[in-house]
Order: C-alpha cells, then sequence, then structure tokens
C-alpha cells in the first residue's frame, strides 16, 4: 500500500474507532464522509482528541501546515478566547487558559512582534481575567492582556453585507492586527442555543445589546462579514458546558470533551464543534441559525465532505 493512502486509511479508522469521530459525527447531512487530508497536505479542519489541550493544540496546527501558515515575522497577532465570566478554567465558562499560552508561544517563535490578548467580558472585567486563568498564563507566555471595558477602546465599522446590523463598534486590537486568531470555547448557550466560533465575536464588539434587540441570530451571522476575518479558528472542547450557558451554575454542567477543532473556515468550524457536542447534549444544528445564516452570507459551509480534514487520536 502507498504511503499516502496508507495514511488516508488508518485516519479513516481512527474515525470509526474514536468518541470523537464515532458515527460519522464529521459527515455532512447527506452521510458524506469528509476528503481526508494526505501526507504534508495542510488541512482545512483538523480535529483531535484524546490529550491536553496543549497537545491537541500542538497535533492540529501541525496538521494545518504549522503556525508558520497563519503568522508572519514583525506582525502583531490577536488572539481573542472567552473571558468573558468571573469563572476558574475547571468551570468551563472561558477559554482553557493553557491552550491560549501555547498559543502566544507559538506566534511569538514565528515571530510575531506582539501578542494582545482580550475580552469585552460580561462580569466585571478584572475578576474575569483573574479568575480565569488567562491573564497569568498570557503574561508568562509573553502576551499582553489588552483592557476592553471602555468604550474608547472600540471604533464603528460599516457592515454593508449584513441584514440587520448594519454597523458595529469593533475593539481596536482587532483593527489593528495584521493578524487575529478566535478561540472559543464549546458550550450551551440560553440565548444563540449554541457558543461556539460565531457567537465569540460578541467579546470584539462594544454594544451587545444591538445583537439581542435585532434579531441575535441574524445579528450573529452578520458580524462575520466584517472585512477582518480571524486566520484561524481553533475550539477548545477539552471541557465543555452542557448546560446553564454561557455562565454555568456548578461542576454538574460541566463533562469531560477532550477535544479540539481547529479550521480556517468559521462555519466548518462551529459545525464540526456542535456534531461534536450531541454526544453529550442534543441539539438540532438547524436551531443554531446563526450557522446557516452565515453559510448563506457567504462565509464558509456546513459541508464538511467539500473539506480536507485531518482527524487524529492522542
Amino acid at each position: 500500500m502507498e504511503r499516502r493512502q496508507f495514511f488516508k486509511t488508518a485516519l479513516l479508522g481512527t474515525l470509526s474507532s474514536a468518541t470523537l469521530l464515532h458515527g460519522n459525527i464529521l459527515a455532512t447531512e447527506k452521510g458524506n464522509v469528509p476528503t481526508v487530508a494526505a501526507v504534508g497536505e495542510p488541512a482545512d479542519l483538523a480535529a483531535v482528541m484524546g490529550g491536553t489541550p496543549v497537545q491537541m493544540y500542538k497535533k492540529a496546527i501541525e496538521a494545518m501546515g504549522g503556525i508558520g501558515r497563519f503568522v508572519r515575522k514583525g506582525q502583531k497577532v490577536t488572539i481573542k478566547p472567552n473571558i468573558a465570566w468571573d469563572k476558574e478554567p475547571e468551570m468551563a465558562a472561558n477559554t482553557n487558559p493553557e491552550l491560549v499560552a501555547a498559543l502566544i508561544k507559538d506566534c511569538l517563535a514565528a515571530g510575531a512582534s506582539s501578542v494582545t490578548v482580550f475580552d469585552h467580558t460580561c462580569d466585571e472585567w478584572e475578576a474575569c481575567y483573574d479568575h480565569s486563568g488567562m491573564k497569568k498564563a498570557v503574561e508568562d507566555a509573553g502576551g499582553v492582556m489588552a483592557f476592553a471595558h471602555d468604550e474608547k477602546y472600540f471604533r464603528t465599522v460599516k457592515l454593508p453585507q449584513a441584514k440587520n446590523l448594519k454597523e458595529a463598534k469593533i475593539h481596536e486590537a482587532i483593527l489593528d492586527a495584521d493578524v487575529w486568531i478566535n478561540v472559543p470555547i464549546l458550550k450551551h448557550h440560553g440565548g444563540a442555543k449554541m457558543s461556539v466560533s460565531m457567537k465569540n465575536f460578541m467579546g470584539i464588539v462594544w454594544d451587545r445589546g444591538q445583537f439581542h434587540a435585532n434579531n441575535l441570530q441574524q445579528c450573529i451571522a452578520d458580524i462575520q462579514t466584517l472585512d477582518k476575518k480571524p486566520a484561524l479558528n481553533i475550539v477548545d472542547a477539552y471541557r465543555i458546558m452542557t448546560q446553564n450557558g454561557p455562565k454555568g451554575k456548578s461542576l454538574d454542567d460541566v463533562q469531560q470533551g477532550g477535544a479540539l477543532f481547529m479550521s480556517t473556515d468559521i462555519v466548518a468550524a462551529d459545525t464540526a464543534s456542535i456534531k461534536f457536542f450531541n454526544q453529550f447534549k442534543k441539539v438540532d444544528l438547524a436551531n443554531v441559525s446563526h450557522v446557516a445564516m452565515a453559510e448563506k452570507a457567504g462565509v464558509g459551509t456546513q459541508d464538511l465532505s467539500k473539506l480536507k480534514v485531518s482527524r487524529i487520536k492522542l
């Protein structure tokens, strides 16, 4: 058997054996299995299970072609995790800080001139930055935490392709970056049904009330039409909040997901992540309607069979 064919066969074997990929979780509605990325060929979507957040990140970024595919020497990089809540990492309300630290180190090793991390938090910002573990992890890794608690850090941007949200105030760290990377956590959300990559954009805007007052699902899709799109979406599914999201009430809301999804296609990243979430709690992708709305706006695809996918079990 040729090496390339062996690699494909091995990955398809992983598809049937790993919990992450059992039952064609990454298949389309019609059951079509995505194309497996060949050896040395950058994937469009990497799905990894079975390791620590750092181990899974390293495998995924390797499958995607390495951080050098996205970050060049001298570039200013902004990373946008979810840090919205005054919760410890074990509560799965915020992105895992170890994952963000690994990404920062990678960006700096690739020659980034700076790496900035921020979120427009829902709870009191200093408590969120501290208790999430994010501030210490970011600073220890060589990154800088940016403020986002005041309107002065945001600038108005027009969204001509949007249906409902025709403009939004976007954080300067996004607008001034050469590259930004979107790093949400996968979790339940009472209003948006699911919080993944696209929902994480609500932390780059100042006035979230606009979203809730003008059809939340459509506005989440609308903000995806922003010209300054993330170079990469990295979904933290190491721990997942399966109920009472987005903040959670207790550890009873949390399950060990042990997975990570990475893609240049934000619609595909959320589609694959929500399919995975269904192993823990059933959610109809059609009810997370901002995903289909974003696809209709030309942002990405829900049809994973169109993508080259790397499926990795650690």
